[in-house]
């Protein structure tokens, strides 16, 4: 507890935190050991008899702790490695011309991204990148719909405009894709708030910053503006704000839908959760309507096809259930935004899962998608179903969107294998802790939350892989909350290390192809899982030609299992029967996924639908007069549920 040891501590590499594990190893070390050192023994000895003083223990910690931590005696270098304050300098060839950088700002439906694609469409040569498959798919159409030859390029596929497999002058990607190294006359970077995202924005620096194009677009919300010029303050270059209003006025209505009776064509209700999604969708089927189902696990092609199946004036289905993904990457007909409910669970830049009302943003950008200019609706409204919900929705909705204040980093693959020249012992899991713990960024950066790799570093570590491979397969798409998919990454990384390739016969095997149609929603969940397998395939295989060699072979297939899936959301009120028809009384859904306490509840009576509202309503109160910490849990199958836990 010395400041003398502290401070020597210090100068050995070892800050409060590293102290105070050394410590606790070192203490462990010599109270369980059976035997320890002979000189330790000795110091030890000395000390119990009154012929040695503490502090000569010191270097005997000092070695136990570079035993634990072993890049103490790397320290200096490693600092140097992981040093962050400077990433403009990561980008020499965007630093080597003067880029004209030009920011559209605007709310949804405002035309911001139509005026920079536009721009794009007419330059030389030019870069679009979005958040989405979706986007950029829209935009690679687009572009060669108006006769200018453009590549479609995904983590998951490439295609190109000339039959010859020539590159085009333009390339729509996934922002994560986009090249750094390619001269454009025109980049373009769509959802630019995104840069705060916790897991994705380092993909948005490093755009920002790295992208070699002549004129920069930017697009999203004015809360980005400030950061974005303060980070072109920092490479010499000024930004030219555009701002633009929305196309169409939107309504925030005086009264909430309350029921589903109330329901008109048009109409649009977001829920927070597929359990929200199935129990809605059952009681608009049960009143003799149809409806259209898009939620974030569905396949690219599914969503597209039940967003035409609602624009479509001429199909009887004219409403639509979904979840904020919704909130961008699709083109609808909404006339009304109703938000079955305003709390949703997320992931903090902790990593850590909690659940809170929706911010003034994901409000702002899933209501501003009613009314879209262009549509048959002239204007869009916005609502919730309870009334309790539409007074918190009214001051969401009516707050300022808080300035984005911080752009997401990540190590790049060369500097973990700096770190591992380094530290040659050390697991991939460990190199990242390291890495973030010695990490300097200043107060316009922050390092993005790195748990998803490090889970599949965790699940690959006893897997022979040089480390660049290693690296890669952590990167890689993975919903870890579906052990189907987890479970055939492992298979993955075990078959690639022993040198066999990944065949389109061990995939159908492995995945049971050909598949039914599902008969319920468990084996919807489980088509879905299998898309992702798909998916990862084909990520794997730009990246490992030789050893996942069969992608053209493996897209087919699923694009057939999109078709199949496309079949049981058209029928997904039949597949929630068939559920509840299979689900012993009284107990829970398992079908559902994790299933919902509020609604065994609701099914045993001892809860009421009122209840339920009474609950939501006292956590809000007690949530806006700050009486209560926000509560850290594991995300529930709804708002509801999580509230009867409180």
């Amino acid at each position: 507890k010395r400041k003398e040891i502290q401070r020597l501590g210090v100068e050995n590499g070892l800050d409060a935190r590293l102290f105070h594990q050394a410590f606790i190893s070192f203490r462990k070390y010599i109270m369980e050991s059976s035997s320890v050192s002979a000189d330790l023994h000795i110091i030890l000895n000395d000390i119990c008899c009154g012929a040695g003083h503490v502090d000569d223990l010191f270097p005997f910690f000092l070695r136990h702790a570079k035993q634990i931590f072993p890049m103490l005696d790397c320290m200096d270098d490693l600092r140097k490695i992981s040093d962050l304050r400077l990433p403009p300098n990561w980008y020499p060839d965007a630093r080597a011309i003067q880029r004209k950088i030009i920011f559209h700002a605007g709310p949804t439906n405002s035309g911001k991204t139509y005026h920079a694609i536009q721009r794009f469409l007419s330059a030389k040569s030019g870069i679009y990148c979005g958040p989405l498959k979706l986007l950029a798919h829209e935009i690679f159409q687009k572009s060669n719909d108006a006769n200018v030859p453009c590549d479609l390029v995904t983590g998951e596929e490439r295609v190109f405009a000339n039959e010859d497999a020539r590159q085009a002058p333009h390339v729509a990607c996934t922002i994560e894709m986009c090249s750094t190294n390619t001269p454009y006359e025109v980049a373009v970077i769509d959802e630019i708030q995104m840069i705060r995202d916790p897991a994705r924005g380092w993909a948005w620096t490093r755009a920002l910053l790295g992208l070699c194009a002549e004129e920069i677009h930017v697009c999203g919300e004015p809360a980005a503006i400030d950061l974005v010029t303060e980070l072109m303050y920092t490479t010499g270059e000024e930004v030219e704000v555009r701002n633009y209003k929305r196309l169409t006025p939107l309504t925030v209505l005086d009264y909430p839908l309350e029921s589903l009776d109330n329901l008109r064509p048009g109409d649009c209700i977001v829920c927070f959760s597929k359990n929200d999604i199935y129990s809605v969708s059952r009681q608009i089927e049960a009143r003799g309507l149809e409806c259209a189902v898009i939620y974030g696990s569905l396949p690219p092609g599914t969503k597209l096809e039940q967003a035409k199946k609602f624009n479509d004036p001429d199909d009887p289905c004219k409403i639509l259930v979904a979840t904020d993904a919704i909130g961008m990457g699709l083109n609808l007909c909404i006339r009304r935004i109703i938000f079955n409910s305003i709390v949703k669970p997320t992931v903090n830049e902790k990593g850590e899962k909690e659940i809170d009302s929706i911010t003034t943003s994901q409000a702002l950008q899933i209501a501003g998608r009613a009314g879209r200019f262009g549509s048959s609706f002239k204007q869009g409204e916005v609502t919730a179903m309870h009334r309790d919900d539409l007074v918190r929705l009214r001051e969401i909705l009516g707050e300022a969107v808080p300035p984005v204040r911080a752009a997401g980093l990540h190590p790049t693959p060369e500097q973990i294998e700096m770190f591992a020249y380094h530290l040659p012992d050390a697991t991939l899991s460990n190199l990242i802790d390291i890495f973030v713990s010695l990490s300097q960024v200043d107060g316009m950066y922050f390092v993005c939350n790195i748990d998803d790799f490090k889970f599949i570093a965790d699940m690959i570590q006893h897997i022979p892989l040089n480390l660049r491979s290693r690296y890669v397969f952590c990167t890689a798409p993975l919903n870890r909350k579906e052990p189907f998919v987890c479970t055939t990454l492992l298979k993955f990384a075990r078959q690639f290390s022993r040198n066999e390739p990944l065949t389109f016969d061990w995939l159908c095997r492995h995945t049971k192809w050909p598949l039914a149609a599902p008969k319920n929603i468990k084996e919807l969940i489980h088509l879905e899982a299998v898309h992702d397998v798909f998916d990862l395939y084909l990520w794997l295989s730009y990246r490992f030609l030789d050893m996942f060699p069969d992608a053209v072979l493996v897209r087919d297939i699923q694009k057939k299992l999109d078709d199949i899936i496309q079949i049981g959301v058209c029928n997904i009120t039949k597949l929630i029967r068939a559920s509840q028809s299979a689900a012993a009384p009284g107990t829970d859904l398992k079908s559902y996924g994790r299933g919902s306490l509020a609604n065994r509840l609701l099914r045993e009576g001892l809860l009421t639908q009122e209840m339920l509202r009474q609950l939501e309503s006292e956590w809000q109160d007690q949530h806006r007069n700050g009486n209560e910490e926000k509560e850290k849990i594991e995300p529930c199958p709804n708002s509801v549920e999580f509230l009867f836990i409180k």
